[in-house]
């Protein structure tokens, strides 16, 4: 584990712009300590290389917790694009570079605006932004939240969270047991309300994201305490197969 002031050395990030990862739920820390300390884990490390990323490609805030919490959210894809695009990105700093040595040695002025040219920067990252958010349920849910702020948003989360820490207190029972389906039921009723229209087929499917360990695994515990994961996730799978 990582303290903040270690994570900030380490990432060059500064120690306020961490806190207002964690404030907006960009870059929640794995716990704190009881002092309420932050700590961070290596999947917290992994989640803020992706953020770092695409700020480094001038992604808003906004746009990367979106992208982050899709559920079509694919990590090596997300790579695979943004390798692309930080090579187009430095094809035209190259560019920029081999102008600015050509007015210096030259002395004078060109006339070749050429470098200056980001179409094809734009283009991809365009392109990028709507192979993300080209399935039915991204729209609609970038469309249900794009007048809410980060904080607005983090809320949301923090309510979703909530919701799934209350399988917490009956991981010890039977996961198809009225409550626990009843919960179940809250749960999807909560993400259709707020993200999207969460179908059984998707709800199977982030049932199974929810206990196939990872970061969503260890938060949905932290929140609920061990086990809270697999047992919602059991109660999901339960509750889509009927």
């Amino acid at each position: 584990m990582m303290t903040v002031r270690e994570l900030s050395r380490l990432t060059g990030v500064s120690i306020r712009a961490l806190q207002y990862y964690d404030e907006i739920g960009l870059l929640p820390p794995t716990q704190y300590t009881e002092a309420r300390y932050r700590l961070y884990d290596n999947a917290a490390l992994e989640r803020l290389q992706q953020i770092l990323l695409f700020r480094e490609l001038e992604f808003p805030l906004k746009e990367i917790k979106q992208i982050l919490e899709s559920p079509d959210y694919d990590r090596n894809k997300a790579l695979e694009q943004q390798i692309e695009l930080l090579t187009i990105k430095r094809e035209h700093i190259d560019n920029l570079i081999r102008m600015a040595q050509a007015i210096k040695l030259t002395g004078g002025v060109t006339m070749d605006f050429e470098a200056f040219d980001k179409r094809k920067l734009e283009a991809y990252a365009a392109q990028a932004r709507k192979s993300w958010g080209a399935t039915p349920e991204y729209q609609e849910f970038e469309q249900k939240n794009s007048e809410k702020t980060l904080a607005e948003m983090k809320q949301t989360g923090d309510g979703l969270m909530a919701l799934l820490a209350e399988f917490g207190s009956m991981r010890d029972g039977d996961p198809a047991a009225p409550g626990a389906q009843a919960q179940v039921r809250r749960v999807q009723d909560y993400i259709t309300q707020h993200f999207y229209s969460c179908t059984n087929k998707i709800f199977a499917r982030l049932g199974k994201m929810y206990g196939s360990g990872g970061t969503l695994t260890e938060n949905i515990d932290k929140a609920g305490g061990p086990g809270t994961a697999v047992f919602a996730s059991e109660a999901i799978r339960i509750y889509c197969a009927e």
